[in-house]
């Protein structure tokens, strides 16, 4: 086990839907176990009304966040980067573990739909903890 706490980065195009409730469920769940990032492309203006109302549900507040670009220095302190859909526009560096999250685009969606991405996202944020040696809290 390292002795240093892994680091991960949430990547899609807006920053404002996927990546955001990513990083909520990775935060909440990992806690100071593990340290976590969130960027996008072309950060759109807020982040997506449904989303934060679709946390909100499983008590994690993601409406304080502000969608902001990727930077170097996100990507020089992680290990992991998960990519949601910015195909060439998100960055590849070497050395680093990239995973691409097939999930559909909450943008425009209603509450409704995003509830089953916010629920694939909670799955697959517990399954890369499990993965990186992080034991997950219980929310």
């Amino acid at each position: 086990m390292s002795l240093t706490k892994p680091a991960v980065l949430f990547l899609c195009t807006h920053n404002a839907g996927r990546s955001q409730m990513a990083m909520g469920f990775f935060k909440c769940l990992a806690g100071e176990r593990a340290s976590v990032y969130s960027g996008g492309s072309e950060p759109a203006a807020e982040v997506n009304p449904a989303a934060i109302a679709a946390m909100a549900e499983k008590g994690i507040d993601i409406a304080a966040e502000q969608p902001k670009h990727w930077t170097t220095t996100m990507l020089d302190a992680v290990d992991v980067v998960i990519t949601m859909g910015c195909g060439d526009s998100c960055p590849v560096l070497p050395g680093r573990r990239y995973e691409e999250w097939v999930l559909p685009d909450p943008a425009g969606q209603p509450v409704d739909v995003v509830r089953s991405i916010r629920d694939d996202i909670e799955h697959r944020v517990r399954t890369l903890l499990e993965q990186l040696g992080v034991r997950a809290s219980t929310p």
